[in-house]
Order: structure tokens, then sequence, then C-alpha cells
């Protein structure tokens, strides 16, 4: 029971974050349409990275833990050029949420617009965290 809010204390608020992040893709996409969803959701989809990389690595410095999450992002976008991406997701939902199908230049940016919205919202929290406890 102790190891359980140890991890629930250091990962909790990551773990809500990351819920909290899919609520806001699965929003954006049923109230919004065309490119302003496409985007929003590419940023959304390195901010839920953020907090994946943070559930695994809880120690990581903001900026570190964005380095990483946006080299996924880039990774995963990459990865589309070999047309694997796009085979799969003809066949699975969950494929095509996860990996996309085909490369889109300008998902590059929106995955560092996400990144640092992350990154910057994480110290915000951080420093109000740390004048409660002051």
């Amino acid at each position: 029971m102790k190891d359980l809010r140890g991890w629930w204390a250091v990962r909790g608020p990551v773990a809500v974050a990351a819920g909290l992040t899919v609520a806001a893709g699965l929003g954006v996409r049923a109230v919004a349409g065309g490119d302003a969803a496409k985007y929003a959701g590419d940023a959304l989809y390195t901010v839920l990275l953020y907090a994946l990389v943070l559930l695994v690595a809880p120690r990581l410095r903001p900026w570190a833990a964005a380095a990483r999450a946006a080299g996924l992002s880039w990774a995963v976008e990459l990865f589309q050029l070999t047309g694997v991406p796009d085979d799969l997701a003809r066949h699975s939902a969950l494929a095509r949420l996860v990996l996309g199908s085909t490369f889109n230049p300008p998902d590059l940016l929106w995955y560092l617009a996400g990144a640092a919205s992350a990154a910057l919202a994480h110290l915000g929290a951080s420093a109000a965290r740390r004048r409660l406890t002051t």
C-alpha cells in the first residue's frame, strides 16, 4: 500500500494529465473540424507523449521530457514515410490513432508546439506547487 501511495504521489498528477489530454483530443475532434482539429490533435498527441514519458521517468526536467516527446512524435511522423502506418491504419483504428497514416510536414511543427506547451505547463504547475508548500 505504501508503494502505491508513493507511485500516486509522484505519477498520479501525470496520469490525470494524460487522461485529460486524451479527453481534450477527443473533444477537439467532436467540436471542430478541418485543419484546426487536425493540428490541435497533433499538438495534443505530443502532450500525451510528454505525460507518458514522465510516467516512465518522473524525475526528468520539463525540457528534457519535451525533447523526448517531440522526438518520439517526429519518429512516428517520419515512420509514415515508409507506408507501413498507412497499411496498418487501413486495418486498425487503434493503429490509425497511434501511428497516423501519411506524412505531413506541418505536423512536425505542431509536435514542437505541443512539447513546448507541455513543458511550460509543467513548469507553471511546479512553480505553483512550490508556492503552496512554502
